[in-house]
């Protein structure tokens, strides 16, 4: 008897399975986004809510909370209610942070739940004009030559443009300066300024400092060189190898919201970020459309913590 009744309670759980998901949403969703509003990652969380909003039926909203390189945020959704209403849009920071920060108020790997990536783009790395070098091994040379005279900015502790650089030093031995910068306006604004003297940046800004003569590219950390910049090579073609530095952006639930809802968050995130107002919104951004599905976004995310993490250990960062 007690076995027909468990039974029983399993199917009726699966059979409310389809249920959930024709019903969800019933109200306003809210994505928070662990930066200002204004920046490439706003521009795009926008452009999906708004297609999201129609598709979904219901109002989704952009929820910035900026701060402590995107934690703020992962701590407000990863101590939400597991019910699909409120979701993150999260970056490359969240696979770093763990391995950075000495103490987190939740664990990513642990609390957040992966729906799919929406969009990437590479990070170049990029000097001021003033420096005399055109490639990546006159660069490590000069670095080599002058030990700790040349000065890197980025966009804060923790941040991919810190975390990219660092990786450069582990692949290269060289030895920098780290100037940090409250977000990477100010950083680039740095560099072009000539307060520093490189840095990683993404290639939707690199592009156009590098076209309009102020900034010099010296190579993109990505498996293959970027159509925005077609002349300037990658890392490897430069001749530093495993130095990939790639910027993502993608949805993240509570843990244990229910698969129904992430598949259905999923399906509707896919379809919009491949319509074809949004991918040419995405390519003026200097972005790429992806729309992974859970498993694929999970397995992503778990091997770019392991990479992360293995440079904040041989680099020897740590903050507070």
């Amino acid at each position: 008897m007690k076995r027909s009744f468990a039974l029983a309670a399993v199917l009726a759980c699966l059979s409310a399975l389809p249920a959930l998901a024709q019903e969800y949403p019933a109200r306003q969703i809210r994505v928070v986004l662990p930066f200002p509003a204004g920046g490439g990652s706003d521009i795009i969380a926008r452009v999906v809510a708004q297609k999201l909003t129609i598709s979904l039926g219901q109002p989704v909203v952009v929820d910035n909370r900026a701060g402590a390189s995107g934690n703020i945020a992962g701590e407000i959704v990863a101590k939400s209610a597991a019910d699909g209403y409120t979701l993150l849009f999260g970056n490359s920071s969240l696979s770093i942070s763990p391995a950075v920060f000495a103490k987190l108020n939740y664990d990513p790997v642990r609390d957040l739940m992966p729906i799919s990536m929406a969009s990437s783009y590479p990070f170049t790395l990029v000097i001021h004009p003033s420096l005399p070098v055109r490639s990546v091994k006159a660069l490590v040379a000069l670095a080599k030559a002058k030990p700790g005279d040349l000065a890197y900015a980025s966009a804060g502790g923790g941040t991919m443009s810190h975390m990219a650089m660092e990786m450069f030093r582990v692949r290269t031995g060289v030895t920098l300066q780290h100037l940090p910068y409250k977000g990477a306006a100010p950083a680039s604004i740095s560099l072009i300024a000539g307060e520093s003297q490189l840095a990683f940046i993404v290639m939707p800004v690199a592009s156009v400092q590098i076209k309009a003569g102020k900034l010099r590219g010296l190579g993109v950390a990505a498996p293959t060189r970027s159509s925005a910049a077609p002349e300037v090579p990658t890392m490897e073609e430069a001749g530093v190898k495993d130095n990939l530095a790639i910027q993502w952006n993608g949805y993240f639930a509570p843990a244990r919201t229910p698969p129904a809802v992430i598949d259905r968050l999923h399906r509707e995130v896919a379809k919009a970020v491949h319509l074809p107002d949004v991918k040419q919104r995405f390519e003026a951004e200097g972005a790429t459309p992806s729309g992974s599905s859970p498993g694929e976004f999970a397995a992503f995310y778990r091997t770019e913590a392991a990479k992360w993490a293995d440079v904040a250990r041989k680099s020897g960062t740590k903050l507070d």
